[in-house]
């Protein structure tokens, strides 16, 4: 008989759970304000394709069936989007789910998997989850740094994490120095390429990693629906791995994990191209805007290239990020307190309309002055 894995002798979460910090996404109300502007989770201000909503209100009709598990015409139509082979593809509830998953079959306890200093929280929970150790590069000025990200990999590393862009910093890596991290991996590990921002980098030196994952068998890219084609409610995202790793994944993953709604308005999405422009074009216009003014404010904002930017505040009584955020949320705004991402002088705002920004330039303005 098994000894008892705890000393009390009542069920107990197997060691280390207790310790992970669960996820807090960005807040969605204010005390006292009715009805906020939503500007700290850099959701698509101008919502979906209108094509997507009558594909998910259509889908009404089904919510009885189970959905395909395999969601054969999802695959399709992002396999042809991409120019990819469908086989390759794995879907789940958003990409947390992939890299939940990717860290449930190959991360064992005294494993490691290495992230940015400033990388999304949602990696790190999947490798200690599974008793892994999760290493963090540093991150000079708030960009990737790839020598920082190899000088952390040894032999019991398995996974290497970038969002690129990455999430908080909107920051970004070239194409060839993404194919110099991977040049410099050993075979073994598996470099993950999280494109949740992609679509929103224009600069010709970018490249999201799909060619180079298309012939190494050990890259990883994903992409979500949720951003640039504002269906974070439908939790869609999809994976291209290399053969392999999209079998273990598939053998692993929750059945019928994206709903009969979710992929429908998905592919709609895919194909309004009209909707993809305009989101585009929104936040090509304003991001350099928002940039420039709250420079003007006198404070330091990393160059984005995502749909939101950073802005530095200075640690002082009646200026700090934290005192900036509930001045803001009174007027209504409710932008991203960092303290999660080590950044507690700091702010993420998602870029809105122009009304929107314009008013959170005069409410930091009417702050900065007060202060």
């Amino acid at each position: 008989m098994n000894a008892p894995r705890s000393p009390t002798g009542r069920p107990e979460p197997k060691p280390g759970i207790a310790e992970i910090a669960a996820y807090v996404g960005g807040k969605s109300k204010v005390a006292g304000v009715e009805h906020p502007i939503k500007l700290s989770s850099n959701e698509n201000i101008l919502g979906c394709s209108p094509a997507a909503t009558v594909a998910f209100i259509d889908a009404a009709h089904a919510l009885n069936r189970y959905p395909d598990g395999q969601v054969a015409r999802l695959r399709a139509a992002v396999a042809e989007r991409y120019e990819v082979e469908p086989e390759r593809l794995v879907f789940g509830q958003g990409t947390d789910e992939i890299f939940a998953v990717l860290n449930d079959i190959l991360i064992e306890p005294g494993d490691n998997m290495v992230q940015g200093q400033y990388g999304f929280t949602g990696y790190a929970i999947g490798a200690h989850k599974n008793q892994g150790e999760v290493r963090y590069a540093p991150e000079p000025n708030y960009v990737t740094d790839v020598d920082a990200l190899l000088a952390e990999v040894d032999e019991r590393t398995r996974l290497v994490f970038i969002a690129n862009p990455s999430n908080p910093t909107g920051t970004w890596i070239t194409g060839e120095e993404v194919r110099r991290l991977h040049a410099g991996l050993p075979s073994n590990v598996v470099l993950v390429l999280d494109g949740a921002y992609a679509e929103f980098c224009t600069d010709p030196r970018f490249d999201d990693g799909l060619e180079l994952a298309r012939t190494a068998a050990n890259v990883v890219v994903t992409h979500t629906f949720s951003k640039l084609h504002g269906l974070a409610a439908l939790r869609v995202g999809w994976g291209y791995c290399p053969p392999q790793i999209a079998d273990g994944m598939e053998r692993v993953r929750l059945p019928f994990n994206v709903s009969i709604p979710g992929y429908e308005a998905a592919i709609a999405a895919l194909t309004d191209e009209e909707f993809q422009h305009r989101s585009l074009e929104l936040v090509e216009r304003w991001r350099p805007w928002l940039t420039q003014q709250l420079g003007g404010l006198g404070l330091e904002v990393t160059r984005s290239s995502a749909n939101f930017v950073l802005a530095h505040f200075p640690p002082q009584p009646g200026r700090s990020a934290a005192e900036a955020e509930a001045f803001l949320g009174q007027k209504g705004y409710i932008v991203r307190g960092l303290t999660s991402y080590g950044l507690p002088d700091a702010l993420r705002i998602t870029i809105g309309l122009e009304e929107h920004n314009r008013a959170v330039v005069e409410a930091l303005a009417e702050f900065i002055a007060a202060g």
